[in-house]
């Protein structure tokens, strides 16, 4: 039984780390994403912001997933942090076009916008979504402060994206951010995450939530559980959210997503999220 209602997944699925808590004991790396993809049915495609992918590369992740997982790719920092969506009409044909071997594999595609990509910029963004396949789906995410003012800046992002059913991406940190740490993960994730408001608002089909919390699971429960009623909420309402848990040191992502399906199962009919490899490897092992 697999995940149905909504999306859930992590930020990797190709973490040695996971050998023996999550992937079997015996894990090779050509084996991580069909096992990855054998519990979650998504996937933050990060690697696609600093690289993109061979053909061959993408076809083999094609044939190594289920019909109903779904990737969702990054646009590369070149269209979004170098050229900041500035004269990218070409950039972005030919990116999208590159993950046309998995087109039935494609959830929504992040435009991640920079921190200094701010609403003076903003008819460069409504350019882009002007231009952007609709044969895709999307989603942007922004961090810029002025786009969280509770009046005009956001009032028209929201707008805009709603026109064109576009996703904004809730990037939820504030429990990275809370916390009283000395782990280096946590220092580090802090450098790197920002710390902008949350919106527990949708403005397309799919909306989705990027939770970065605790490395210790259950520290970031009450975060969870709030989440948990707002996904339950938007499923009600014929939504298909998607649900990506972070952690500073990236072990700790199937835990949290764990712990989230079964908050949310608490509030709506949900199937159980599949046994994890390495909890299967242990019944096949009690079989002989």
């Amino acid at each position: 039984m697999s995940i149905r209602k909504y999306h859930l997944g992590c930020t990797v699925w190709s973490l040695r780390d996971w050998v023996g808590n999550f992937f079997t004991d015996d894990a090779k790396q050509r084996e991580y994403l069909k096992q990855y993809s054998s519990v979650f049915n998504a996937v933050e495609g990060n690697t696609s912001f600093y690289n993109i992918p061979s053909k061959d590369t993408i076809e083999k992740w094609g044939r190594e997933t289920p019909d109903i997982f779904k990737f969702c790719f990054k646009f590369h920092r070149s269209i979004t942090h170098q050229k900041q969506l500035q004269g990218v009409e070409d950039d972005v044909k030919r990116f999208l076009e590159t993950f046309d071997p998995i087109s039935d594999r494609l959830g929504p595609f992040f435009i991640q916008l920079p921190p200094q990509f701010s609403p003076q910029q903003f008819s460069r963004l409504e350019q882009l979504l002007k231009i952007l396949p609709s044969a895709y789906r999307y989603a942007v995410e922004v961090r810029h402060p002025d786009f969280f003012d509770h009046g005009r800046e956001e009032h028209r992002l929201n707008r805009l994206l709603k026109t064109y059913s576009i996703n904004r991406v809730i990037f939820d940190t504030r429990k990275l951010h809370e916390m009283k740490s000395n782990e280096s993960s946590v220092l580090e994730a802090k450098k790197k995450k920002p710390q902008v408001p949350v919106r527990f608002v949708n403005t397309a089909s799919r909306p989705i939530v990027r939770f970065v919390g605790s490395n210790d699971p259950i520290a970031n429960k009450s975060y969870l559980k709030e989440w948990a009623i707002v996904v339950a909420d938007w499923i009600k309402e014929g939504l298909h959210p998607y649900v990506f848990t972070h952690s500073p040191d990236k072990v700790s992502q199937p835990p949290i997503a764990k712990l989230f399906h079964q908050l949310l199962s608490d509030l709506i009919e949900m199937d159980p999220m599949p046994a994890w490899p390495v909890d299967r490897q242990d019944k096949q092992m009690d079989l002989f």
